[in-house]
């Protein structure tokens, strides 16, 4: 299967193709680190890593607030390894005695971001997925680990081309996709705003959040002067769509 773009100097380019020789040139001897979310780019990656026929492993680092179906979908594939974090979502907001923002996303670090030390680590990071994103280089040093580095084999691919790559080559994806959910990442996130919707599909992660601000307040009972004084209203501002659409949101999180 070929995506042909035209290029008006280069003429046709077939953007397969070109995806493919990336992941080959740079391809280390011990092989690839996969970054692997769920998602429809992380399924055209890794399927792009299998064509190319280099040495890799895949890993997914289980968040405890992705939905249920995509955890699923996720262990429909025998070679990603799943690893689950020494505290859960719920154990991290105690400990911090806060939720997590768009400030402070503690979770990302702890829950998402850890693994690939001294890898290259193959992503499905794309330009077109937000503003900061599209400042990104292919090939990237990470900022927070320089003994990791990143291939964004992918990065000048568009959602239309993602998905004509995985309706043209057969290749499953998670369901949430036809149920008109864009973003497959953790529940109730800080920087998604579509977070009725998210409550509406799955109330108990709401409850689940809230008995975790609970005991955050439990335990670290000093509250700063302005900042939430009780679990409720804790939540309250928390959830408040209207807070969170105030900033563009871009996804900077890598292994989304």
């Amino acid at each position: 299967m070929a995506l042909i773009d035209h290029d008006l100097f280069e003429g046709t380019i077939d953007k397969v193709a070109i995806a493919i020789d990336r992941i080959k040139a740079f391809e280390p001897q011990e092989g690839y680190y996969v970054a692997f979310s769920g998602g429809k780019d992380s399924v055209v990656i890794l399927d792009l890593v299998k064509r190319s026929g280099v040495k890799y492993d895949a890993h997914y680092n289980l968040t405890t607030v992705d939905p249920p179906e995509l955890v699923r979908f996720i262990k429909t594939f025998p070679d990603v390894e799943i690893h689950k974090p020494d505290k859960t979502m719920w154990e991290l907001i105690v400990e911090k005695g806060f939720p997590p923002s768009r400030m402070f996303r503690y979770c990302c670090e702890r829950l998402k971001e850890h693994g690939g030390h001294d890898r290259i680590v193959v992503t499905g990071v794309r330009w077109q997925e937000s503003a900061r994103r599209s400042k990104r280089k292919m090939n990237e040093v990470c900022f927070k680990d320089s003994r990791k580095f990143f291939l964004h084999a992918i990065i000048d691919w568009t959602d239309k081309e993602v998905w004509a790559y995985i309706k043209e080559n057969n290749i499953p994806y998670c369901s949430l996709y036809d149920e008109g959910f864009r973003r497959l990442g953790c529940i109730l996130c800080p920087m998604n705003t579509k977070r009725v919707d998210e409550l509406k599909r799955w109330p108990k992660y709401g409850d689940a959040y809230k008995r975790a601000f609970a005991r955050a307040i439990e335990l670290h009972p000093y509250r700063k002067p302005g900042s939430a004084q009780t679990a409720e209203e804790m939540y309250q501002r928390w959830i408040d769509d209207s807070y969170w659409k105030k900033d563009n949101l871009d996804q900077t999180v890598m292994f989304e």
